[in-house]
């Protein structure tokens, strides 16, 4: 007899708003809208294995189900996290049982990236023979973290995260479906759109605790002060070992590199908000002096290892400061990369060339054998010359062509360097034509 006392748990709202056919998913526009790649691959009514690429909270579960109920599949779901080869063996034999009804199975394996490789070739065979239509979910670069030969065999699609009018349309079904009494100032809703980060789950799961703190407060308006008591602090979606990591780096850098010291900024402020290790952008600060600024700034390197150790003495959250304005005074400071591509240069050719020896008269001779044997013999002391310079000296191995490795910008100091090396050249074709 069933307990009429007992209470069936209510659903979370983000399981109550699931969508239940494809015309209701909000976002990804981009794969399912008319004519884009999953629409098509619906109305061809042929299933196919893919992996669903993207960051949490953006449908990659729920459209693994909804492509199972479009293609009028049987519909087995795993977790990579918490399933190993016994579990797929299982899921196998109930394709199997399936088959023998004349039912086909899709076979969605949530967090694919978790399983190891044995795990990943254990699915291979089965995907081949079409007993399963895999799909694979995963927030991590499948190039990296999914087989190839398991990647060769699904097409890949990348998913979004929603875009702030994307979790309005949301809030909008919310409060129709689910929610009628919950009201929002528009301040209050663009907060926590944007705490929402692009997330619909957890933007479905700030709704829910602001509809309790509503009910347990008995106000009939949520406005920003209300939803700052509410809400605790969310960290802002960052991946610190995965591509939103380095595509982070890449912006900061790259704006530096541009001159948009702005820009700059909020890449920089973004990986701090995210918790990016402080030291790490320090030493990447310094690296961009390097690179991107070198000799027409020299400068900006004082300036970025001042930085650095000046956030070893303060620590976070001050010296975050220094390292801001490191990152700004880059962004405005003359830029070259000569000094970079000089040194990528030599090194690639010092890598393929033959070891070259030594010119005589450069070198070293510290006892009177080596005197004997001419070593140094001719060399020419450059501080003992006009202009402190030795016109028409050779410093290459013999029989070396000069490489022109180092070609100053005219941007910064590298001008008045291009201005003295075009002078010191112009002296060694005077004293080689005087030869």
């Amino acid at each position: 007899m069933k307990d009429l006392f007992a209470r069936e748990p209510r659903a979370p709202l983000a399981e109550r708003l699931r969508p239940r056919s494809i015309d209701q998913m909000i976002g990804q526009s981009h794969l399912l809208g008319p004519g884009k790649p999953l629409q098509l691959a619906f109305a061809s009514g042929q299933p196919h294995s893919m992996v669903l690429w993207g960051p949490p909270g953006v449908g990659k579960t729920t459209l693994a189900r909804l492509t199972a109920e479009a293609f009028d599949c049987e519909f087995i779901a795993l977790s990579a996290v918490f399933s190993g080869v016994k579990d797929i063996r299982a899921a196998i034999e109930q394709a199997e049982q399936y088959l023998a009804q004349g039912r086909s199975t899709i076979l969605f394996v949530d967090e694919i990236h978790r399983f190891n490789k044995a795990q990943q070739d254990a699915l291979l065979p089965y995907a081949e023979s079409g007993l399963v239509t895999l799909i694979g979910a995963t927030t991590e670069n499948p190039s990296f973290e999914v087989n190839s030969a398991l990647l060769s065999r699904a097409q890949v699609y990348v998913l979004k995260s929603l875009s702030d009018e994307e979790l309005r349309q949301l809030w909008e079904r919310a409060h129709q479906e689910a929610l009628p009494d919950l009201q929002f100032t528009d301040d209050a809703l663009t907060r926590l759109v944007g705490q929402a980060d692009g997330d619909a789950r957890r933007f479905l799961n700030l709704l829910e605790q602001c509809e309790t703190a509503v009910a347990a407060a008995g106000v009939t308006q949520v406005d920003a002060e209300f939803l700052d008591n509410v809400l605790a602090q969310a960290p802002r979606r960052f991946d610190k070992g995965g591509d939103h990591f380095y595509d982070q780096i890449s912006a900061l850098h790259k704006a530096v590199r541009g001159s948009h010291p702005d820009a700059a900024l909020y890449w920089f402020c973004r990986m701090l908000d995210g918790g990016v290790d402080p030291r790490y952008l320090a030493r990447r600060i310094v690296r961009i002096a390097w690179e991107d600024v070198g000799l027409a700034d020299p400068r900006a390197m004082q300036l970025a290892n001042d930085a650095a150790a000046t956030f070893e003495r303060l620590g976070s959250p001050e010296g975050e400061l220094a390292l801001a304005q490191a990152v700004m005074y880059l962004s405005v400071a003359a830029k070259s990369n000569a000094g970079y591509q000089a040194y990528n240069a030599a090194r690639a050719f010092v890598k393929r060339d033959r070891s070259r020896e030594v010119p005589v008269h450069l070198r070293n001779a510290p006892t009177e054998l080596m005197k004997s044997l001419g070593h140094g013999k001719a060399y020419r002391y450059a501080h003992d010359e006009p202009h402190g310079y030795a016109a028409g000296e050779r410093y290459l191995p013999d029989g070396m062509a000069e490489p022109g490795w180092y070609r100053p910008v005219a941007r910064g100091l590298e001008t008045k360097i291009a201005e003295k090396l075009n002078f010191l050249r112009s002296l060694d074709d005077a004293a080689n034509d005087s030869a």
